[in-house]
């Protein structure tokens, strides 16, 4: 795989290849790629009829899935119909085997069977609860450490660079869901949103005043 796999996008774009690898290093090639999201779709520009269709299945069940834009790769559009041994479009893999096309999605559907192949996406409150405890020091911000996109954001990067303290940041200019779901879920209406071990610690005012009054550092190493 190597050089030609290339870079991989977390929207399943293929960025590159650099030489076209011999056939067993071809089919290792593809497994790779169907194997990248637990559901994957490889799918036309979702304005096509049936990709469409099979987007709304997906949707309305809840299904959390990554997808591939064959239309990006004419290399890849070509090569995984041989792969499958399946010649239409959209195709859909779960853990690396392929499930089928519509046809076999809306038969899936009907008979109830698509949820068990397909579990649902966590709930959102799961997904919050995963989110706030990914890390120690968990800061909900609009950009990322490397680029703050608002000035509360950039500022209180500043505090927590300067604490020396372990930390990690979400984008949620990146998450909609994410953005919106976490104001009700921490009854916080502002952003950044500053979390030690999945517990709010507040915003930019909180945070600020903590700092002047020496507590910043001990709540940080979760001391208090």
């Amino acid at each position: 795989m190597g050089e030609w796999e290339g870079l991989f996008r977390s929207t399943g774009r293929w960025l590159s290849r650099a030489f076209c690898p011999p056939v067993d290093e071809w089919c290792q090639s593809f497994r790779a790629l169907c194997s990248l999201a637990t559901k994957f779709p490889s799918t036309k520009n979702v304005p096509n009829g049936f990709s469409k269709q099979m987007v709304e299945i997906l949707h309305k069940h809840n299904i959390q899935f990554s997808s591939f834009d064959i239309f990006s790769d004419e290399e890849v559009r070509q090569g995984l119909k041989t792969y499958s041994n399946w010649p239409t479009y959209p195709q859909l893999y779960v853990s690396g085997e392929l499930i089928g096309g519509l046809d076999i999605i809306k038969e899936l559907e009907a008979s109830e069977e698509l949820d068990t192949i397909c579990p649902k996406a966590p709930k959102l409150e799961e997904r919050l609860k995963v989110l706030t405890n990914k890390a120690s020091v968990m800061l909900f911000m609009k950009g990322n450490k490397q680029e703050a996109k608002c000035g509360f954001s950039k500022q209180i990067l500043e505090i927590l660079n300067s604490t020396g303290v372990e930390y990690e940041t979400f984008d949620i200019l990146e998450d909609e869901e994410v953005r919106q779901g976490l104001k009700a879920y921490s009854n916080w209406p502002t952003y950044p949103q500053l979390y030690v071990k999945g517990e709010l610690v507040g915003g930019l005012d909180i945070v600020k005043e903590l700092k002047e009054n020496g507590e910043l550092l001990p709540i940080l190493r979760g001391e208090n």
